[in-house]
């Protein structure tokens, strides 16, 4: 597991958690800075074990997705849509094994 920190075109630097097998388990919003995403990387790692850190969501399009928040109920990242709650529950299982790498790319 590693995680990706990403230059979009606008200038604002974002990470993603990629889980072993290169998939996205766990997407952040744009900073400002590649800083702040690394301090956004920072607070995943301290609250990806916590169970009520995460905030089960259903999308307009029925499918289901989950964010992960701080404890000042500030969202983290995102997930990506899952077709069933199953298989949204084992996307939060691999950002609670994988979340605390320390393995930063970019």
């Amino acid at each position: 597991a590693k995680y990706a920190l990403i230059t979009a075109k606008n200038g604002k630097t974002n990470f993603r958690l990629l889980a072993p097998n290169g998939q996205v388990i766990l997407a952040s919003q744009g900073y400002a800075s590649r800083a702040g995403a690394r301090r956004g990387i920072a607070s995943v790692q301290k609250h990806c074990s916590a169970d009520g850190s995460y905030e089960r969501k259903k999308a307009r399009n029925g499918k289901d997705y989950f964010v992960l928040k701080a404890r000042n109920s500030q969202v983290i990242g995102k997930s990506e849509m899952y077709n069933t709650p199953r298989a949204m529950e084992t996307g939060i299982a691999s950002v609670k094994k994988n979340g605390a790498t320390t393995t930063i790319e970019g």
